[in-house]
Order: C-alpha cells, then structure tokens, then sequence
C-alpha cells in the first residue's frame, strides 16, 4: 500500500515537474490543482528569490543599499502592478479560449499581450531614466540614500521590459495549462541572477565592483535570460500555443479586450501599490533602520506569498478553462479546494514567522534597529496569514473568471478607505509608529480576505463574458 502510493505520488510529481499536457477540464479537481500548482508554486518561489537574493548581497553593503532597494521596489511596484494584471489579463483570455477548443485564438491573444508590452515598456522607461534621482530623493528621507543609490534606480526603471514580459509571457503559458515552461523560465532566470549578483556587486579579478547597482544589472540580465527562454517556446516550440510573427500585427478588438480585463486587474494591483508605497514612506520617516528592517521583513513575506499565488494562478487557470468548457461548477469547487490547501500552508508558515522571526531577519543583517524593527514587523503580519490564504485564492479566481473590476473595487476599500487612513491614523496621530503601520497591513488584508469569500460565494463571476 505504501509503496503503490509513493509511485502515485512520484508519478504525479513528474507529470507536473515535466510538463505533459493535461485536460484539466475533466477527472479529479485535487489532481488538477496538485498539476498545475505544484510547477506555479516553484515558478513564484523562484520569482520571490529574486527579491530575496538581492536583500541577502545588499544588506552586506549597509542599511543605506537596503533602504535604495526597498525604496526603488516601491516605485517599481507600478511596473509590477501592470504586469501583473496584463499577465492575468492573458491568462483569464488564453484559458477561456484553450477551455473552448480554440488554440488559434489564444496565440492571438498571446501575440496582442507581447504588442502591449512594448508599447508601455517605452513608456515608463523614458520618464524612468531622466526623473530616476528625484523620485528617490522624495522617497528618502535620508539624503545619503538618494546620493548613493540612484543609479540602481535609474537602471531598473529604464530597462523594464524584462521585468514585463517575464510575469506577462507567463500568463499566456498559465492560461494554456503549461505552468512547467513558465516554472523553467523563472529558473533560468534565478540561475542567472544568483550567479551575477554576487560577482557585480562585490567585484571579482577583472570585473569591478559596482555595488547596490551590481545587483541592478544582475537581475536585468537575469530577467532578460528567462525572457529569451520564453520566446523561444513561445514562437518556435509552441506545445500548447504558437505564437507566429504575424500574429503581432495589432488587432484592436483582441487589444481593446485584454486592455478592459487588464484595466481590472491592474487596478488591483495599483491601489494595493500605492497603499505600500505610502506603508514605506511612513516608515520612511521614523529612521533608515526601521526602513531597512521593514524591507528585508517584506522580502521574508513575499518569499512565502508567492508560492501562494502560485496555488492562486493554477485556481485562476482552472476556473477559466471550466468556464470555457461550460463547466462552472467545477469551476468553484476547484477554486475552493485550492483556497483551503492554501490556507493550512500559510497558517503553518505564520506559526514559524511568529517563533523564528528574529533568526529569519538576522539572516541578512545584525543592526540591531533593522533587526527589531524587521522582526515586529514579521510576526505582526504573519498573525493574518491564515486569512491571506483564502484571500488571494479567491480573489485570482474570480479574476480568471474575467471579472477582473469586482477585486477591483474591494482592494479600493479596503486599501485606500482602511488601510491608508488607519496606518496614519495609528502611526501618526496615535503615535504607534512602526506598529501601527503593521497592523493596519493586518486588519485591511483580513477584512479584504472576508470581502473575497463573501463576493465569490455569491457567484456572479460565473456568468462574466471574456
């Protein structure tokens, strides 16, 4: 008996790890889930790497490094932001059309998503390179973190085309069902970065040190290897969806639909952005330290969050492809089975957060400021992780759905009508300072997660046209 289901289980394992193709429409939603999420959790945890690496080189540096790259990532969150939601624009359309049968269609879809990129890389980049020093130095209370930083800034800002499609060309592989080609592009890029960012940032023989922005040029270049993977699948290997170079020809009635979902979703992610850029700043007024801590705490979050949306994405891909198919009911049961798999994974992660923080956060620096304030940080918020859980679930899956303005309007509220307000309120007038910060993050996030259970249960989302 043992050894039959450790063969199921290794069996499954190498299903999902290499990337066979899959009819998620039918059989056993928890085999659907375990396929599809198992390849999108490693992809998210090698795109939280990232973010994690870094921290680990620049904390070496000093508080002043860190602070830059806390600080820049703030910014880059309206990169991120549209990304992110053109990439669940991509995946809601891909899905729906692979869910009907149409293949033709979804590389369509797929070719409009690379048209788009383009055109909004250009935009961010020349803004980007020329006001790089100043939004900084309007972040920054401390000048000495605007002075030597900047660089790192102006870099990531202007070459932001790989940080674009990489989550964008991911969706389009998501929306297929082909979440292994999107994990391998993530390693690939990861394999890159931890390989360069040691070697730039400190120096080595014949290479100079370069510093906080050695880590600037490593993560572009790495990024930018993974993008080129990507590609290649994309337009010479095409398991699932080929992409052809006529298809980028633009096509407004495809550009105009994936703009609407995008618009949804990058909403989303634009009032979740601004309310931490304006998280940071708070912070960024009581000392660098608190700053630094927060940021290396933020890291520690995101590493496990992540490979959360990674369980989200594979509910997102599941809903839409259901949907597709005329299935809706299957729909919300997978979406609800992923939430509930998600919720025991980060309630067991928040338990080590609230024990371990310390050791966690001296893993990238010892000043003991950055080190308590990164600690409280870490162990506040994980006292919400059971309701981040069902929360980020639910609310992918109604975005897979295609209704991508329902999240929307519930971030609003409770971003910018109680978390923004509350962390001031708390911070500030109350004079909590840092804790008050944390536990506005808390309570907005836990009431959002309630909002999302509440709205998905209703189940309007079923009947959203893509």
């Amino acid at each position: 008996m043992t050894t039959t289901l450790f063969q199921r289980v290794r069996r499954v394992l190498r299903e999902a790890i290499q990337g066979e193709e899959q009819d998620f429409t039918h059989g056993s939603t928890d085999r659907a889930i375990v396929l599809l999420a198992i390849p999108m959790i490693l992809e998210m945890a090698m795109e939280s790497l990232f973010a994690v690496v870094d921290a680990f080189f620049v904390a070496k540096i000093g508080v002043e490094a860190v602070a830059t790259v806390g600080l820049t990532e703030s910014m880059l969150t309206l990169v991120y932001s549209i990304a992110i939601g053109l990439s669940a624009a991509a995946t809601a359309m891909v899905s729906r059309r692979i869910g009907e049968g149409d293949r033709e269609a979804a590389a369509h879809a797929g070719a409009q998503t690379i048209v788009i990129a383009l055109i909004l890389s250009l935009l961010i980049a020349v803004p980007g390179y020329f006001y790089a020093e100043d939004l900084l130095r309007l972040m920054a209370h401390d000048s000495s973190v605007s002075d030597t930083g900047y660089h790192f800034t102006r870099l990531l800002l202007t070459c932001n085309l790989p940080i674009l499609l990489l989550w964008m060309l991911n969706g389009i592989f998501r929306g297929a069902g082909d979440a292994a080609t999107a994990m391998r592009a993530l390693w690939i890029a990861n394999a890159v970065n931890i390989v360069l960012c040691p070697l730039l940032i400190f120096g080595w023989g014949p290479v100079p040190a370069f510093g906080v922005l050695g880590s600037a040029i490593a993560t572009t270049i790495g990024r930018s290897a993974g993008v080129i993977y990507q590609l290649w699948n994309l337009f010479e290997v095409g398991k699932i969806v080929r992409v052809r170079w006529a298809m980028l020809r633009p096509k407004a009635d495809i550009i105009g639909t994936l703009l609407k979902l995008a618009s949804g979703s990058t909403g989303q992610y634009l009032i979740a952005s601004a309310s931490w850029i304006f998280m940071i700043y708070l912070l960024g007024q009581i000392s660098k330290e608190v700053t630094a801590g927060y940021t290396i705490a933020i890291r520690i979050v995101v590493f496990t969050i992540l490979p959360s949306w990674g369980m989200a994405n594979a509910a997102a891909t599941l809903v839409g492809q259901n949907l597709g198919a005329g299935q809706p009911e299957r729909a919300e049961k997978s979406a609800w089975r992923a939430g509930f798999f998600n919720m025991i994974f980060m309630g067991t992660v928040g338990v080590l957060y609230l024990v371990f923080a310390p050791f966690f956060i001296r893993l990238f620096t010892d000043v003991p400021g950055a080190v308590e304030a990164g600690s409280l940080a870490l162990r506040i918020m994980a006292g919400g992780y059971i309701f981040y859980g069902y929360g980020m679930i639910l609310t992918q899956a109604i975005n897979g759905a295609g209704d991508t303005h329902t999240p929307t309007l519930l971030n609003f509220v409770c971003f910018w009508l109680i978390e923004i307000p509350l962390a001031w309120l708390l911070s500030m007038y109350w004079h909590w300072g840092q804790t008050g910060v944390y536990w506005a993050i808390v309570i907005s996030e836990s009431i959002l997660a309630l909002g999302a259970m509440w709205i998905f249960r209703k189940g309007r989302w079923k009947t959203t046209k893509v």
